[in-house]
Parts: C-alpha cells; sequence; structure tokens
C-alpha cells in the first residue's frame, strides 16, 4: 500500500467543535425536554446526523428540532470551536508530500466550509463530501466511496480518519483502512473497540504513517 489519500471526519477530528454541538443540543433539548437530557448524554449525539439523532428523540419533529438546532449553531459557530494542535501545519505537511486530502463528514457543506474557513484550511482539501452529496452518510460506505471516486484513488491506497466509531466502521464497510484519533471527546479505549489500523496520538504522526506507506 502506497497511501495516495487521506479522507477526514472534521467535527472532532480537524475542529474541536465539541463544545459547540453540546451546548446547541442542550440548548434545543432543554427547550423541548426540561430536564431531561444531561451534557454527558449529548456524547451519543456526536457522531450521527442530525436527522438520524432527532428521529430518535422526538420522532416526526425532526424538521423543527434541525432548524433550531442549525439557527443556534451557526449563532455561536465562531465563538465556541477550538483548534486542536498541529492539525493544520500537519495538513500543509502532508499536501507537499503530493498527499490528496478531503472531508468526509456528517455535516451540511456549508458548515464544512464555515470550519475549514475558521481553521484556516479550505486551501488544503482536493475534495469535501457532506450531507448534500450523498443519501446515506457514515458508517454506509457511500460518502467515503464517493470521495475516493472524486480524488481517482484506489481504496488500498487511502485511510479513514476520525474520532467516532461511525468514521472507522464507514472506512472499514468501504474497504479502506482506518485511523482513531486519541483526542476523541469519547477517547482512544473506545475507538479501539473498532479495530482501527492506527490510533493518532497526534496529528503528526500522520506523518511517518504516510511516509512508512
Amino acid at each position: 500500500m502506497a497511501v495516495k489519500a487521506l479522507l477526514f471526519d472534521f467535527d472532532g477530528t480537524l475542529l474541536n467543535t465539541n463544545d459547540l454541538i453540546i451546548q446547541t443540543f442542550m440548548h434545543v433539548l432543554e427547550e423541548r425536554f426540561p430536564g431531561q437530557y444531561s451534557s454527558k448524554d449529548c456524547l451519543n449525539f456526536i457522531g450521527p446526523s442530525l436527522k438520524q439523532t432527532f428521529s430518535d428523540i422526538a420522532p416526526g419533529e425532526e424538521d423543527a428540532m434541525m432548524a433550531k438546532y442549525r439557527t443556534w449553531n451557526v449563532l455561536h459557530h465562531d465563538e465556541l470551536v477550538t483548534d486542536y494542535p498541529d492539525v493544520v501545519a500537519t495538513l500543509e505537511h502532508l499536501k507537499s508530500m503530493g498527499i490528496q486530502l478531503a472531508i468526509v463528514s456528517t455535516k451540511r457543506n456549508e458548515m464544512i466550509d464555515r470550519g475549514l474557513g475558521v481553521l484556516g484550511a479550505t486551501h488544503l482539501f482536493d475534495v469535501r463530501i457532506g450531507t448534500d452529496d450523498v443519501k446515506n452518510v457514515k458508517p454506509n460506505p457511500e460518502p467515503v466511496l464517493l470521495a475516493l471516486e472524486r480524488l481517482g484513488v484506489a481504496k488500498e491506497d487511502a485511510i479513514m480518519i476520525g474520532d467516532n466509531s461511525h468514521d472507522i466502521e464507514a472506512g472499514h464497510n468501504a474497504g479502506v483502512k482506518a485511523a482513531g484519533v486519541a483526542w476523541s471527546i469519547r477517547g482512544a479505549d473506545y475507538l479501539l473497540q473498532f479495530k482501527p489500523e492506527y490510533m493518532l496520538q497526534a496529528m503528526t504522526d500522520l506523518i511517518d504513517i504516510v511516509k512508512e506507506g
């Protein structure tokens, strides 16, 4: 295997949006279900699509709940997201090595672009796949396979990287190796259950992984 492409989840992998996501869910849920949910409960909602989450929580109310979520989330996005160490510098290094980079996320393209702008990494990605591009989100392999198709890269030459079970499972379901990130809010031990081929302790670990091929 020669690594030619790296596919990244976005939230919780490249940009720390955990506080933003948890606070947004708490805002929406506290209004609809006062006192029924805690911040810890919201950890379960990080990873799945909004539609899937709200379908489980409030069947039939998904559209209204999603609209409230998005309104608050957009309003507070830039103030509540934070950087992870070495992300942009590592992406720039990988790019200079000739590695193609893609985003494979369960959020809308508009918000991926917003986050990339805050991160200062818009120019580094060849492809970005959001919910607007697919019928089925992770852990379904569709978004990973679409990213590979648009990159023109074979599955054996790519790695899917993320902070959630959905990322690792989507990679494996698409026949792609997967890497978990130890800075996941759920922790490395949680991710190891899903048997990623790699566990990144730091973003810079990717440079050695690519070199070793």
